[in-house]
């Protein structure tokens, strides 16, 4: 991150245009990991998930731990204090959203990069990067995550509930957007009928398409 940063002022107008950035949105239990995943495998791309997290706490020089725990809270919908503290450090909801949106520009600049989550398309300019939303009826991801983590639907049920609501209340709090409004996305995908593999093959036309209009 800090070479990224530091050369930033090296990057021209031209290549900007050429950056490949994919941001990836998605319903839990839809795919959306196991698709970033393997996109950025397939593009020979940086893969930027809980990663973010650490670099977060890299800029804010204080411990992923305690910033997976304001994360966590931030979520939940608490507005008011948030706040932990490591030798008497303190981050605060506005400061978090801050370094944020700086690594994410970070990201965003130096390019070749599939970002997951976090609001990455609410940050990065549209003209920057390629927003994709993975999307599957509710009772597609409740058995998606039952088999996943070996639970039953009913509690399957509860933690794509919770996971849903948490991400919801984080992108409406920190960019006052609906997370699920296709309009937000270049490219919305329904995997219900749609396999992993067709939806990445989508995923990287619409890029290679993306790249012709830049």
């Amino acid at each position: 991150m800090t070479k990224w940063d530091s050369s930033r002022n090296d990057i021209t107008e031209k290549d900007i245009r050429r950056i490949s950035v994919i941001t990836i949105s998605s319903e839990p239990g839809s795919g959306g990991q196991i698709i970033s995943e393997a996109l950025a495998k397939l593009l020979d791309c940086h893969l930027f998930n809980r990663d973010i997290i650490k670099e977060i706490a890299d800029s804010a020089d204080i411990s992923t731990s305690v910033i997976e725990s304001i994360e966590k809270e931030r979520l939940s919908g608490i507005e008011d204090f948030i706040a932990s503290i490591v030798n008497k450090r303190y981050l605060w909801p506005g400061v978090y959203l801050e370094h944020l949106m700086r690594v994410v520009s970070v990201i965003g600049k130096h390019g070749n990069a599939v970002i997951v989550g976090r609001g990455a398309n609410f940050i990065l300019p549209p003209k920057e990067r390629l927003s994709v939303r993975i999307v599957s009826p509710i009772d597609v991801r409740i058995r998606n995550i039952a088999g996943l983590y070996n639970v039953s639907e009913e509690e399957a049920k509860k933690r794509v509930n919770m996971r849903e609501a948490r991400r919801k209340a984080f992108i409406r709090k920190s960019f006052n957007a609906d997370v699920s409004d296709p309009i937000n996305y270049d490219l919305v995908i329904n995997t219900e009928y749609i396999s992993f593999e067709s939806a990445i093959e989508i995923i990287r036309s619409a890029l290679n398409r993306f790249h012709d209009m830049a």
